[in-house]
């Protein structure tokens, strides 16, 4: 059901009220709320503690909870008969180090003008403290207008994205009755390269596993022993050179088991897009796409799954040379996952081709380094096409459904632990340095980003 009869008012409260929204960013910058290091924990549940506080202030049933880490804060407006509606974010932010190549420090918020446009400039302005309060003041704004908050909503925000999110997925087990909703809402995304609006509607999955295989008890010289002992280094690539075949296709037995091919709507989508692969690759000094034949360049980095080595080490690899067979050799590699894909039948596949290649002489072993499948969202909810269409109403440029190649594992844990899809909507930008020196937010995305989330409320509350 749509409630479209005062969205102009709320919009036009959101541009009054932009100075004072910044006033609110700036002063939710300034708590350094770096989740990894134990030294700023109290710092954390300030952070926590100020979220509490605003919405609180907005009217929403709010509170921060414990958990053995940091804290979780958890807001709802007052109970209705709409469609739930779940909204996350998270408000730890990275470490700032090196802290010599800030320009200015890192928790003292400041508004730049750049070439591009006005920025504000500080750890957590685009990840994800910015993203965050694009929500808050959506609701601020809606509250100022109609006299109170839509019903149905819930906020998780949390204070361990930055560190791994260890104490998320047993939070949303034992709170799954108060925190599932129709769909989720995840802000921590960005526009598409070009600026335009756009919903990740998938993610790709992630197995990781390291090889040590091991044969002599002792380096051996390889004049004495060379062509006749095993050498753990041949052994280790010509096992993982037959990983893949001379087209690009994982050779494992069951490994497409589940890949999907696009639907027709976003095959539309992403050709609309304009990708150009060999203008990608030269961002960083290449110039030649590889990888598996007959797909095109979004097909590979969104929709197909990978297999890449990160790492690879053994023998001696100092200054000089020595000549030797080593004990030992050690792989890191790593496989993106689409579709269905099974990780755990898929470690059990590539663990098996690797021992299947030991001679009589070798032991190997594997240690995990995580598995979690991919997320697809059913972009047949009319929740999408509403929502779509209120981000192409708000920027002037039609929205697209997107891909991400890599991993977003709290949509993968609202679809597996409370049963519902999300939609990944956030206005960051690709130079907006994350994790990095000088982090920014364009002022655009803010105020364009609170603007959009206000017209996806009144689409879909």
């Amino acid at each position: 059901m749509k409630d479209n009869s005062r969205i102009d008012e709320v919009l036009s409260t959101l541009d009054e009220e932009l100075p004072r929204a910044l006033d609110r960013l700036a002063e939710f910058l300034r708590i350094p709320s770096i989740s990894t290091d134990p030294a700023y924990a109290g710092e954390v549940r300030r952070a926590a503690e100020w979220l509490c506080a605003e919405l609180a202030a907005l009217g929403f049933e709010a509170s921060v909870r414990d958990t053995p880490g940091h804290p979780m804060v958890v807001a709802h407006s007052p109970r209705g008969d709409r469609r739930p509606l779940l909204f996350y974010g998270h408000y730890d932010v990275q470490p700032v180090d090196p802290l010599e190549l800030w320009e200015r420090p890192p928790f003292e918020p400041q508004i730049e003008d750049t070439p591009q446009g006005k920025v504000i400039r500080g750890r957590g302005a685009s990840d994800d403290k910015g993203q965050l309060m694009t929500f808050v003041e959506a609701f601020r704004a809606w509250k100022a207008v109609h006299g109170s908050l839509p019903s149905d909503l819930v906020l998780l925000f949390e204070g361990e994205e930055e560190s791994g999110s260890p104490s998320l997925r047993p939070f949303l087990r034992e709170n799954a009755e108060e925190l599932r909703a129709g769909i989720a809402m995840i802000c921590d995304t960005g526009l598409y390269a070009d600026g335009r609006p756009a919903i990740t509607t998938q993610l790709r999955g992630l197995y990781g596993d390291e090889i040590v295989v091991r044969a002599a008890d002792r380096d051996l010289h390889s004049g004495s022993f060379g062509g006749l002992a095993a050498n753990p280094i041949q052994v280790l690539v010509n096992a993982l050179a037959t990983v893949k075949d001379a087209s690009g296709r994982v050779t494992l037995p069951g490994f497409y088991d589940g890949v999907e091919e696009l639907s027709d709507e976003l095959r539309a989508d992403w050709a609309a897009l304009g990708f150009d692969a060999g203008e990608f690759l030269s961002r960083v000094g290449l110039k030649h796409p590889v990888g598996e034949a007959g797909r095109t360049g979004l097909e590979m980095i969104w929709n197909r799954p990978t297999f890449e080595i990160n790492g690879i080490s053994g023998g001696y690899t100092g200054e000089g040379f020595k000549t030797v067979l080593p004990a030992e050799a050690r792989a890191k590699v790593s496989f993106r996952l689409t579709g269905a894909q099974d990780p755990e039948r898929i470690r059990e596949s590539f663990r098996a081709h690797v021992r299947a290649a030991l001679p009589g002489d070798c032991t190997v072993a594997f240690h995990g380094h995580g598995a979690s499948p991919a997320s697809r969202m059913d972009i047949s909810d009319p929740a999408f096409a509403a929502a779509k269409a209120a981000l192409t109403q708000e920027w002037g440029r039609e929205a697209a459904y997107i891909g991400a190649g890599g991993s977003i594992p709290i949509a993968g844990d609202f679809k597996e632990i409370l049963g519902m899809d999300s939609m990944l909507i956030g206005f960051a930008r690709d130079d907006d340095r994350i994790h990095s020196p000088n982090e920014k937010y364009d002022l655009q995305s803010f105020a364009k980003g609170a603007r959009s989330w206000a017209r996806i409320l009144a689409a879909l509350a």
